[in-house]
């Protein structure tokens, strides 16, 4: 019966997601990544697949995936994902750099009995690394049929889970296709034991630590975010919703002297124009990015610095709103911030990436929906995340940061050290990997 549940929600799912394309760009995404089935040519070469839910899970992934490639340089590897946030980014000319890291990026096949033998048939994978979640019943059958490994990187597993009820039978099923949990807490080891999972689980950590560092510690400067925080105080609020952006509104319009810096979620033009409404007088970073060039071009003497001049430089110092309109410059923004704002916060879904501005020494701000993220309950417990429910109560602890520099300063060092903390999850995996002989002909 949980079989035959299973697929009818599978089917029901794929028939939803067409349905919607019709319509909806992100759907029509999702179905046209999977119209051509993946290829992948045979070499001889040990090959690694990881699957990833989208770009978050990437990013947690990112860690060990280079870590292979560094002790394995022949490795070919396949990365797959689910959802078009992840996989639209990272294939575009401006998303993630990936030369010399994935051989093969593909959106993952519909779960099928079928579908499964096919694509594990051509990646013909030694190891596979699942991020986080995301379970698939005939890819995960499939593996464990066919003896091929399959490690969990940095799983996270909650009571509400279906694993857990007593109609979870076929998840459970799943989960004993894996060789090997590495978990990010101790709730989760003590979950999976209820399930007599216990010899084959340890608290790896969460590789994402591993990867904001990275990220910091190879940090490029952003010449038009420079010149457009000058000395002003910054808040930089990051991947943003409108009850989010509500939030804020009118803080933005009372602070003039304040610079803000806003990157919303989804930066499809009908939603950046709801932004610039919300934000007046609010500028755009592709338009100020263009007109640069331009400036550039007509004055030699500009060539070099690639600096506004013109309309763009009016515009900068006319605005305190500076709206980011593209992708991949996010981690580097919350670098120019005294105070961070993370958005997500008063969605369902819960609060994005909060890691992104600790690692920088900057305290976070968010809504209410974050207890599903340890690292934002970990933040909060220690003074360096801050919860807010409502406008009043953000502008209340804004002004207390501002008054307060020795407390805005104490609570920016706690989330760096935070972070610092946590390192060293990506080694863990490898440390396996090898010890194994994963790899290893």
């Amino acid at each position: 019966m949980g079989k035959l549940l299973y697929l009818l929600f599978i089917n029901s799912y794929h028939l939803g997601i067409r349905i919607a394309a019709l319509w909806n760009p992100k759907a029509k995404l999702w179905v046209f990544g999977r119209k051509v089935f993946p290829a992948v040519t045979s070499d001889g070469r040990k090959t690694v697949w990881m699957h990833c839910a989208s770009l978050g899970e990437f990013e947690q992934g990112r860690p060990v995936l280079e870590a292979i490639k560094t002790a394995y340089p022949q490795v070919k590897i396949v990365l797959t994902f689910f959802s078009p946030s992840g996989y639209e980014v990272v294939t575009r000319s401006d998303g993630p750099r990936l030369t010399g890291l994935a051989d093969h990026i593909f959106y993952l096949p519909k779960d099928s009995s079928a579908n499964a033998k096919k694509m594990i048939g051509a990646i013909s994978p030694d190891l596979v690394l699942w991020v986080k979640y995301e379970f698939w019943y005939h890819y995960l059958t499939e593996f464990k049929r066919q003896h091929i490994p399959v490690i969990m990187v940095s799983g996270i597993f909650r009571s509400s889970q279906p694993f857990f009820k007593w109609y979870g039978s076929l998840w459970r099923q799943m989960l004993h296709s894996f060789h090997y949990f590495f978990v990010q807490n101790e709730t989760s080891i003590e979950l999976l034991a209820t399930l007599g999972i216990k010899e084959n689980v340890v608290i790896g950590g969460d590789t994402r630590f591993d990867r904001v560092i990275e990220i910091a510690e190879r940090f490029e400067s952003l010449p038009l975010i420079e010149q457009f925080c000058g000395n002003s105080k910054v808040i930089v609020a990051g991947s943003t919703w409108e009850e989010d952006e509500e939030e804020w509104i009118h803080y933005v319009k009372a602070n003039p002297d304040i610079k803000f810096i806003i990157a919303p979620h989804e930066i499809h033009e009908g939603n950046i124009k709801d932004v610039q409404k919300e934000f007046a007088g609010s500028i755009l970073y592709s338009e100020l990015a263009a007109q640069s060039i331009q400036s550039a071009t007509e004055n030699s003497q500009r060539v070099t610095s690639n600096l506004p001049t013109g309309q763009a430089g009016e515009k900068l110092k006319e605005s305190n709103v500076l709206i980011i309109d593209n992708i991949g410059k996010l981690s580097r923004l919350y670098r120019y911030a005294h105070i961070t704002y993370v958005g997500g916060g008063f969605e369902d879904s819960g609060i994005h990436n909060v890691l992104e501005p600790a690692v920088h020494g900057k305290p976070v701000i968010y809504g209410p929906e974050y207890e599903k993220f340890a690292e934002a309950v970990d933040l909060v417990e220690i003074g360096a995340g801050i919860c807010i429910n409502n406008a009043l109560e953000l502008e209340k602890v804004l002004t207390a940061l501002w008054n307060d520099q020795a407390l805005l300063q104490q609570k920016g060092n706690a989330a760096k050290d935070y972070v610092y903390a946590k390192a060293g999850a990506a080694k863990k995996v490898m440390d396996y990997i090898y010890a194994n002989r994963l790899l290893t002909n």
